[in-house]
């Protein structure tokens, strides 16, 4: 369960560096990209991604990828800390099946939209 969760969250890491610093190819500093991969807050991802009103403006296949992120670190969670939560093998095999999925829609998604998601999960909002 948590390699499904933890698809989601590296690929989202990796977006925040690559969108806005640098991609591997880009003329980047090392220390800058792993900075900003090394900030991604999972409470904070978990909360900027319940805030459904502002995923309106993100494309489906983000707002799919931003759902998907939710629902798969909760359970994560009960996976990792209640040992009276139990998977079965064919739900671990569905979640993951289904991270794959929303991670390759996501990849699919504008440039413009992907770097505005991490700039949303990356920082507090403020009002």
């Amino acid at each position: 369960m948590s390699t499904a969760y933890y698809a989601l969250f590296h690929c989202l890491a990796g977006c925040c560096a690559d969108t806005l610093i640098g991609g591997a190819t880009a003329d980047r500093s090392k220390p800058a990209w792993r900075q900003v991969y090394r900030a991604l807050d999972h409470g904070l991802v978990k909360h900027n991604c319940r805030a459904n009103e502002a995923l309106k403006d993100f494309p489906k296949d983000i707002e799919d990828f931003a759902n998907a992120f939710v629902t798969l670190q909760s359970r994560r969670h009960g996976a990792d800390y209640d040992p009276q939560q139990v998977f079965t093998k064919s739900e671990v095999r569905q979640d993951i099946a289904d991270a794959a999925d929303v991670i390759e829609r996501f990849y699919a998604a504008p440039i413009k939209d992907r770097r505005a998601f991490a700039a949303f999960v990356l920082f507090k909002r403020r009002s």
